[in-house]
């Protein structure tokens, strides 16, 4: 089964911009939908944006939609977040998550396999 480690996060100004990356230990993560969510402190985990496997579908919350875009690298086996315009409500714990097949659902309990999850924190 795909392995995911996130790297990436860390502490940044509102206004500033971050990028995720999310490595994936398997050939066949070609044929994976990936996406990411995130989860703060007393709420639950959201989804943030989702890519199908030839990177040509894209989709987003409406809360982050023109700030963040997700994109990925079949040939090294990873999945960007690039987080622009970062928000102090954007502060979360970011996890990337994979699922076989092509429908980029945006519910967690659709996908099968998640990462460790990265901190992002956006303060001044």
């Amino acid at each position: 089964q795909v392995r995911l480690v996130e790297s990436g996060g860390g502490l940044v100004q509102p206004g500033g911009s971050l990028r995720l990356s999310c490595a994936a230990s398997e050939r066949t993560f070609s044929t994976y939908v990936m996406a990411w969510f995130r989860q703060a402190p007393g709420k639950e985990r959201e989804f943030v944006a989702s890519i199908r496997w030839s990177g040509d579908n894209t989709y987003y919350a409406d809360s982050v939609k023109g700030r963040f875009t997700i994109s990925r690298n079949n040939a090294n086996d990873t999945v960007l977040l690039q987080m622009d315009s970062l928000k102090p409500g954007d502060t979360a714990v970011y996890y990337c998550a994979a699922r076989p097949g092509i429908v980029a659902y945006r519910t967690t309990r659709e996908y099968d396999v998640w990462g460790q999850g990265t901190q992002v924190t956006v303060s001044s």
